[in-house]
């Protein structure tokens, strides 16, 4: 029935989307009004034009549509545009996954700069995580789907996020406030106020406050987990002397504090099940409910994780000849600091986690836009460099009951192992997993980029343009790990766990690895009657290798000779043993290659019945080469190439003007093929499979309402059906989540001329529980743990503008 149920959801989907042009007609033929669709302007390719006229396929969001679709992060992102979907796990700096048409960096990885670029106010930022905080005084979102091969070329082969901050204005004082509150005592305050200083010069200053409990719950002292609490500010300084010179300057801060994120839903039990629940109720915990829609979860430790993000930006645009020369200078900071974490993930007291992240990045960028007359063509030239240095590291200590685990779970391999080596006349050995502090480890890394790029834009007649660009990149990483602190065994039989195990101490090592590359475009537009433009695109996206920053890049103590040779004899044997009679070998490559991909596209961007309706399809074909995947594989990061894989299929946007202020949104995005190549020299669970967090059908159907009932009165409604098809969601399983059905509903009223609007929200109407992610649990082999999707929430909004 389930399979019937989600086949019948998928082609009533498809359906509704290829019946819009009925509906539409429909609606026209009902309604007399001579309104139409409201242009939107987007800045793809580096100007000012409307999105319709532009050979991407875009979603763009302003202000407003951006709080009735609850989107006040990155998180909530599916709300506006099926094809794009964001994950995150235990901490963002290492494990935000933006996904476009299913094609992303995904895992968990420190070394990782996503595939998808994301660029706020023209900066780009190294890791998705920075768009996880509360949006802030944001004028619009774009999301650019397919590689940017030319004008955003670092890291954007599977597409972009553009976001702007509201700009300051001359014109008047304006002042707006937003509020919302809800369920799990979450509140979230905004205010902004632009100030005009004279003629020339403006201030804008906005502040937001945020707290939210955590969905989950500890049955055994029953506090919230996940919780969090945001404070953040941004001021801008905007100076315009003449109409040739623009300069404004931005700087903004944002502090989070709460104790995420380790709360999480057990997927599968494995064998040491039973074990862990014996321990946790030895320590005084109660086993936490089996039943994922309960959201339980018993912890140990405080787990207090504090984020910062903050910087400046310099934005200058100079009119010089017949064209705009534009200057974006920024440093930016982010860290991530998490202490008293419980990485097993139990109840039971194993071990805790102490991390910290530390990303130091400077960025300039130099673009001129200008027209070629001569060639009738808009032109854009420019030069990128950025700086990042990256700062790591780990404490790991063993916990109450950690040797307790161990000494329960070795005791039949190690008898066999110790009768073996009584047998040989040497000594027994026993782990050693006592309280304190067994490893310190430092990872540090840097990355440094170097561009230039073209992108022209030839008009050939009224109907036809031709696009070509081109840019040349040189990407500098370094990365390296050592171990300052490792707990020596104690004298006799007892070996230090990890030692015992053969995954440490493991090589240091310090590697550098350069890529150069040329990717770029070339497209076709033509238009042949107004309101249709009709496209065809080739893009070369290229995302730059790198090395792996992690404990074990290099390989585990059987890659680390000299560590190894200090063993005693039994150590080295019951080693040996305990990895199926491996020896040593030479220490493993940390680094992985640069990923690339051919993609083409064709498509079609389609106003009708007046310009009442908008029908926007785009089919694209990928061919990548050495697709990055991020795996965690039991106590180890890992980050593999996978020689080959295809991504396919078609995407469908459909807007609708009913009638004045009714609207109707119909997306859907097909993806019949999203597969790895045969590989055997990738892990097994990905070779000729899906890629993770890629299903084959996702799409929403919107209606927004906002309607006069009076002469100084709106109705203003949305209400929202979403809908995913199966997927996998782990990158080292075949853990998959079901197809997942999501309401979401809206309803307020507006007083058009005062700038109030009042409304009642909810998401996830009908609480349905599913899973976002899945990773193999530390040290509990055949065990799966897994992140849930938020559940029911909602809440009453307020917002001013003056």
């Amino acid at each position: 029935m389930k399979g019937i149920w989600r086949a019948s959801t998928a082609g009533a989907i498809l359906a509704a989307v290829i019946a819009t042009p009925a509906l539409a007609q429909q609606a026209q033929a009902e309604s007399n009004d001579t309104g139409g669709l409201q242009e939107i302007v987007v800045t793809a390719q580096r100007r000012s034009e409307n999105l319709q006229n532009v050979p991407i396929a875009i979603t763009a969001a302003n202000s407003d549509t951006l709080a009735q679709a609850r989107v006040d992060n990155v998180s909530n992102i599916g709300t506006i545009t099926p094809s794009v979907t964001f994950r995150v796990s235990n901490i963002s700096s290492s494990s935000a996954n933006l996904v476009i048409r299913g094609l992303g960096t995904t895992g968990n990885s420190r070394s990782f700069e996503g595939s998808v670029g994301v660029f706020i106010d023209g900066v780009y930022r190294t890791r998705a995580a920075s768009a996880l905080q509360n949006f802030l005084d944001i004028d619009n979102l774009q999301v650019l789907r397919g590689p940017q091969g030319t004008l955003f070329g670092k890291n954007t082969t599977a597409g972009a996020l553009l976001l702007a901050s509201a700009k300051p204005s001359t014109a008047r004082p304006e002042f707006l406030f937003d509020a919302t509150y809800g369920n799990y005592d979450s509140l979230i305050v905004k205010a902004a106020g632009n100030v005009p200083l004279s003629d020339t010069v403006a201030f804008r200053i906005a502040g937001l406050a945020s707290k939210r409990d955590g969905f989950y719950t500890n049955p055994t002292n029953g506090q919230h987990l996940n919780n969090d609490a945001t404070q953040a500010v941004k001021a801008q300084l905007l100076f315009e002397p003449s109409s040739d010179v623009t300069i404004r300057l931005i700087g903004d801060y944002s502090h989070s504090a709460g104790n995420c994120c380790y709360a999480t839903t057990n997927l599968k039990d494995g064998p040491t099940q039973p074990l862990v629940d014996a321990l946790t109720r030895l320590n005084g915990g109660v086993v936490p409910s089996t039943k994922a829609s309960d959201w339980e979860q018993t912890l140990n430790g405080k787990g207090n994780q504090v984020i910062e993000d903050f910087g400046g930006t310099l934005q200058m645009d100079f009119g010089i000849g017949a064209g705009t020369l534009k200057s974006v200078t920024a440093v930016r900071k982010f860290t991530v600091d998490q202490k008293d974490m419980d990485p097993d993930f139990t109840g039971a007291d194993i071990f805790r986690y102490y991390e910290n992240f530390s990303s130091r990045f400077i960025s300039q960028e130099l673009t001129y836009n200008t027209k070629i007359e001569a060639l009738n063509a808009d032109a854009v030239f420019g030069a990128f460099f950025s700086d990042e240095k990256l700062k790591m590291g780990r404490e790991l200590p063993w916990a109450s009951q950690g040797q307790a685990y161990w000494s329960t779970l070795l005791a039949g391999p190690l008898a066999g192992i110790n009768g073996y080596l009584a047998s040989q006349g040497l000594g027994p050995v026993s782990p050693n997993a006592t309280p304190g502090t067994w490893a310190i480890e430092r990872m540090r890394g840097k990355a440094k980029s170097y561009a230039g790029f073209a992108h022209l834009d030839f008009a050939v007649g009224d109907k036809v343009n031709v696009i070509a660009g081109l840019r040349y990149s040189i990407e500098k990483k370094q990365g390296s790990f050592s171990n300052p602190f490792y707990r020596a065994s104690p004298n006799g039989s007892s070996t230090e766990l990890f030692t015992l195990l053969g995954l440490a101490p493991s090589p240091a090592y310090d590697r550098e690895i350069t890529n150069k590359a040329l990717s770029g475009t070339f497209g076709l537009q033509y238009r042949p009657v107004n309101d249709v433009m009709l496209y065809a695109t080739y893009n070369r996206g290229f995302k730059a290798g790198g090395v792996n920053i992690d404990a074990n890049a290099a390989g585990t103590l059987l890659n680390n000779a000299a560590a190894f040779a200090k063993l005693s004899p039994s150590q080295q044997i019951a080693v040996s043993l305990l990895n199926g009679g491996a020896g040593l070998s030479a220490p493993k490559d940390p680094t992985y290659k640069p990923e690339t991909v051919n993609a083409f596209e064709v498509g079609a961007k389609i106003q009708y019945f007046n310009r009442r309706a908008r029908t926007n399809i785009a089919l694209f074909y990928y061919d990548l080469s050495n697709l990055q995947v991020a795996q965690f594989v039991g106590l180890q990061f890992t980050v593999l190439n996978a020689k080959s894989a295809k991504d396919y299929g078609v995407e469908l946007e459909n807007l609708f003007e009913l009638t004045d202020g009714v609207t109707l949104a119909i997306d859907g995005t097909w993806i019949p093929k999203a597969d790895f190549g045969k590989d055997a020299n990738i892990d097994p669970v990905l070779s000729d499979k899906r890629f993770r967090f890629a299903p084959k059908l996702s799409g929403n159907v919107t209606l927004n309402i906002d309607k006069p009932i009076t002469e100084t009165v709106n109705l203003t409604a949305r209400a929202q059906y979403q809908y995913t098809s199966s997927q996998l969601i782990n990158t080292a399983g075949l853990t998959e989540q079901g197809a997942v059905s999501l309401v979401n509903a809206n309803l307020g009223f507006k007083l058009p001329k005062s700038g109030l609007t009042v409304e009642g929200w909810v998401q996830n109407l009908f609480d349905k529980t599913y899973f976002t992610y899945g990773f193999a649990t530390p040290l509990q082999t055949g065990d799966v743990n897994g992140y849930l999707g938020a559940p029911r929430t909602y809440g009453v909004r307020l917002r001013a503008a003056f």
